[in-house]
């Protein structure tokens, strides 16, 4: 039967998943398949995996329960393989990576920073500071400026937003990263100009934490800062 793969730890890390359930409708048991000084946490795959709320729910509450007591390489949600046989060939074969992605984890955290500017106030900023904006948006209210024009500051607009966010998220990023033991970017969406994963020890989240503060109350009521964490490391495993 195929089994669901939640994360993989070393087999000394405690295991007390005592009253927690698996993914599934009736929920499945949890249990543990062995191999080469790894455990990997499983339980039964339903024939119908979707990310519900309570399934995803389980899912994570076995990451938590587990980082409770130490370092867990946490994986992605809907990750099933074979058979138990399949995941402990699997644990057998990269024993060694699994024990570098454990060992570069040891004592870490993920935090998930995302950051964003409102759309108005940085097209107010972009009028107000560049000249030949400024000039371009006076001559079209006027009634002066035809398509051309109104092309024309479209497009110098969307530079100089690109160049401004990429500014933002290089000054954002690089105050960030010195408190982190990994970082990893992604790509941001929407008004945000930052979307960044960040592996913090835990003995830096302290000044961690509050140097995001502080940048965030530098940068100031027009920008939004929204910070996830403490998380499992999924964005490093």
């Amino acid at each position: 039967m195929a089994v669901y793969v939640y994360s993989i730890v070393a087999s000394t890390h405690p295991q007390g998943l005592d009253g927690l359930d698996g993914v599934g409708d009736p929920p499945a048991d949890l249990r543990t398949v062995r191999a080469d000084g790894l455990s990997a946490i499983v339980s039964d795959a339903p024939d119908e995996l979707r990310p519900k709320r309570r399934d995803l729910g389980a899912h994570q509450a076995v990451q938590e329960r587990l980082m409770a007591d130490g370092t867990v390489l946490p994986l992605q949600f809907g990750l099933t393989a074979a058979d138990d046989d399949a995941v402990r060939a699997v644990l057998e074969d990269s024993a060694d990576a699994f024990n570098e992605r454990l060992q570069a984890l040891d004592g870490c955290v993920e935090y998930h920073l995302k950051a964003g500017q409102d759309e108005d106030a940085l097209l107010r900023q972009i009028i107000l500071e560049s000249d030949e904006a400024r000039q371009l948006n006076e001559e079209i209210k006027s009634g002066k400026g035809g398509q051309d024009l109104s092309l024309a500051l479209g497009e110098l607009v969307s530079k100089e937003v690109q160049a401004r966010q990429d500014r933002l998220a290089a000054g954002v990023f690089d105050a960030l990263r010195g408190f982190a033991r990994e970082d990893r970017p992604s790509q941001a969406s929407g008004n945000d100009f930052l979307s960044v994963s960040f592996l913090v020890e835990q003995a830096d989240e302290e000044n961690f934490l509050r140097e995001e503060q502080a940048l965030a109350k530098e940068l100031g009521e027009d920008f939004d800062f929204r910070l996830l964490g403490p998380l499992p490391a999924y964005s490093f495993v």
